[in-house]
C-alpha cells in the first residue's frame, strides 16, 4: 500500500497534543506520524506518498461501538418495521403490507421489529387478538423496541408449543387471558427468547448475506470495531467463515452468553482474546435483567403507579456467582447486562465476592462491563470504581426513552437515567453504545444525546449529568477501545495505532451542541483502506 497524508482540514486526535496536528502520514495501514503541517513540506512534493485534502472537513479516530449485536443487523432488514406504528391499525396495515410485498406463502413465518407500546394510540401491547387479525394461518412474531419482550398471535404459540399448560420461567413471563392460563400472546424475557429460537431454527436465511449487510450499516456510520454481544455457537461460526474468506471489512468482537455458549472460547481457542482476519472472541456475556421503558428491569423500589411490582431478575444469586466466578477464573473479560439497580447490585455483590475468593493473578486485570447502566446508583459508581469495573452506557435511552422513564420511574429516578457525567467524575472508564439493533449505529446522534440529555418531547432530562463533547467523543473512541483491551491500537491518532479514521463534514467540538446529531460521515477508513464513501469525493 502506498503511503498516504491526510491534510486540509481539522484533525481531532483524541490525544492532549491535538491542536499541534494539520496532517496525519500512514503506511500499510498504520499511522507513521501525526503534526504540524510545516513539518510534513518534504512529504508534499514526494509522487511516492498519496495526498489526501481533507478540503475543510474533520479527520477523528474511527468509531468504536462498545456494544451492540452485529449478527441481528442484517436479519432485522429483511423483518417488518414497526418503528413509525402508532396504533394497533398501522400494525396491521404494516404486517398486511409485508405479507403482500414478500408474497410470504401460507403458513410461512412472518416477523415484525420495532413497535413500542409506549407511543401507541392504544397504551397496550398488540395481543394475539390483533395479530390473529392480521392472519390466523401465518404465524407472527413481534418484537417490542426493547428487543425483550413481544407479542405472538395463536398461530406463533402453536409452533412453539406454548399453552395454558406452559408455566413461566425463570428470568420470563407469559402474559395470560383474564382469570385463566391461556396464553394471550404477550412474552417477556427468556420466554420470548425461547419462542424466537425454535422459530428462527424453522428459517432458512442466506446468512453470510445478512452479515455483510449488517457491516455496511456500521460502515456508514464511521464505525471501524463493532460488537457482537450474546453470540450464539452457530454465529461464531459464521463469523468464523468470514473471516476464513477474508469478508469482513471491520474488526468483530463476539460475547457468547456464559450461561448457554461456556464452551465457546476454549473451543476457538484461534480466536479467544486474539483477532484472526478481523474476528475475535472478546469475553463472556451475561444477562441479569430486562428493559426499564417494558418494566422488565428489576429495580429495588416499586416503579411509579406499582404497590410492589419492580421487576425481576434471570437469575439467583447462586447462579450469577457461579458465573462470575466461571469468568474471573478463566481470565476472560466479562460483559453484564444491568438495567435495573438491583440487577447492578446483584453483579456487583457477586462480582466482588467472586475477587475475593478467586486466585487468580491477572483478577483484577479483567475490565468487566456493567452494560445499559440505566438507573445506576452513584453508590454503584463509587463500587465500580473500586471493582475497576467499566460502565457502558446507554446513553441513547435519555431521547428515545427519556419521557417514559420519568413516567415509570418519577422525577428523581428519571432524571437520572444514564448518568454519565457522575461516573466520568468517578474517573470511570465511560463509553457509550446504542444496543444495535435497539437503536441504529448513530454515534453523532449519541454524542448529541449525551451533551444535551433532550426527550423527544423535548423536555431537559438530568441536565446535570451532560457531558462536554469531548468526553462524549472520548466515550466512543479511545475508551471504547479500551473496554476491548485495545487502547494501545485504536481510539486515538498517534503514531503506532492503526489508521482507523473517519472523516466528518463538520467537528463536533466546534459546531453548536444541538447540531451535532446533524453532522455527515463522510467516509469510514479501515486501515488506510476507504470502506465507505458518501460521496465518492475522497475514496480510492
Amino acid at each position: 500500500m502506498l503511503k498516504k497524508l491526510y491534510y486540509g482540514g481539522d484533525i481531532v486526535t483524541m490525544e492532549k497534543d491535538m491542536d499541534a496536528a494539520e496532517a496525519v502520514l500512514i503506511e500499510d495501514g498504520v499511522i507513521k506520524e501525526v503534526g504540524s503541517l510545516d513539518a510534513f513540506q518534504a512529504y508534499m512534493n514526494d509522487t511516492g506518498i498519496e495526498k489526501v485534502d481533507l478540503k475543510g472537513n474533520t479527520l477523528m479516530p474511527g468509531f468504536v461501538d462498545p456494544h451492540g449485536h452485529l449478527s441481528m443487523m442484517g436479519p432485522l432488514a429483511t423483518m417488518a418495521d414497526l418503528k413509525e406504528c402508532e396504533s394497533f391499525d398501522d400494525i396491521h396495515y404494516t404486517l398486511t403490507s409485508y405479507m403482500q410485498n414478500k408474497e410470504i406463502g401460507k403458513g410461512d413465518l412472518v416477523v415484525g421489529f420495532g413497535y413500542d407500546h409506549n407511543f401507541l394510540k392504544e397504551e397496550q401491547h398488540p395481543l394475539k387478538h390483533v395479530l390473529n387479525e392480521v392472519s390466523s394461518e401465518n404465524p407472527i412474531l413481534i418484537f417490542h423496541a426493547s428487543g425483550h419482550i413481544g407479542c405472538a398471535n395463536d398461530a406463533a404459540l402453536n409452533f412453539a408449543g406454548i399453552d395454558e399448560n406452559t408455566p413461566d420461567k425463570e428470568g420470563g413471563h407469559i402474559g395470560r387471558m383474564e382469570d385463566t392460563m391461556e396464553p394471550n400472546g404477550y412474552l417477556e424475557e427468556g420466554i420470548l427468547m425461547s419462542l424466537m429460537n425454535s422459530i428462527f431454527a424453522d428459517i432458512d436465511m442466506d446468512y453470510v448475506q445478512l452479515a455483510n449487510l449488517g457491516q455496511e450499516i456500521y460502515i456508514k456510520n464511521g464505525i471501524t470495531t463493532v460488537q457482537d454481544g450474546a453470540t450464539s455457537s452457530e454465529t461464531i461460526e459464521l463469523f468464523k467463515a468470514l473471516s476464513e474468506k477474508d469478508n469482513l471489512k471491520v474488526d468483530v468482537v463476539a460475547y457468547p452468553l456464559v450461561a448457554e455458549n461456556p464452551n465457546d472460547m476454549k473451543n476457538n481457542e484461534q480466536y479467544a482474546k486474539n483477532y484472526h482476519n478481523r474476528f475475535k472472541i472478546g469475553g463472556y456475556k451475561m444477562f441479569l435483567d430486562g428493559s426499564p421503558q417494558g418494566k422488565t428491569a428489576w429495580m429495588t423500589e416499586p416503579y411509579e403507579g406499582e404497590e410492589s411490582y419492580r421487576g425481576y431478575p434471570w437469575y439467583e444469586d447462586e447462579q450469577v456467582k457461579q458465573y462470575v466466578t466461571k469468568a474471573i477464573n478463566d481470565d476472560v473479560q466479562l460483559l453484564t447486562h444491568c438495567n435495573g439497580d438491583a440487577a447492578s447490585d446483584q453483579l456487583l455483590k457477586n462480582y466482588e465476592a467472586a475477587l475475593q475468593e478467586s486466585d487468580n493473578p491477572n483478577k483484577d486485570k479483567l475490565r468487566p462491563v456493567m452494560i445499559h447502566c440505566q438507573t445506576v446508583r452513584y453508590d454503584q459508581l463509587d463500587k465500580m470504581a473500586e471493582l475497576a469495573m467499566i460502565p457502558s452506557i446507554f446513553i441513547p435511552h435519555t431521547y428515545f426513552w427519556g419521557d417514559v422513564h420519568l413516567k415509570n420511574l418519577g422525577q428523581e429516578r428519571g432524571n437520572r437515567i444514564s448518568p454519565a457525567k457522575s461516573a466520568f467524575d468517578r474517573g470511570l472508564m465511560v463509553n457509550f453504545h446504542q444496543d444495535p439493533p435497539v437503536v441504529k449505529p448513530d454515534m453523532l446522534h449519541t454524542i448529541w444525546c449525551a451533551v444535551n440529555r433532550i426527550t423527544r418531547k423535548g423536555v431537559n432530562i438530568g441536565p446535570e449529568e451532560r457531558v462536554t463533547v469531548y468526553d462524549a467523543l472520548k466515550a466512543v473512541t479511545i475508551n471504547a477501545a479500551y473496554s476491548y483491551f485495545e487502547e494501545d491500537q485504536k481510539g486515538s491518532i498517534k503514531a503506532g495505532k492503526l489508521a482507523d479514521f473517519v472523516i466528518l463534514d463538520q467537528n463536533p467540538l466546534e459546531v453548536e451542541k444541538l447540531d451535532i446529531k446533524d453532522i455527515q460521515v463522510l467516509n469510514t477508513i479501515k486501515e488506510g483502506r476507504t470502506i465507505y464513501s458518501r460521496d465518492k469525493v475522497l475514496a480510492e
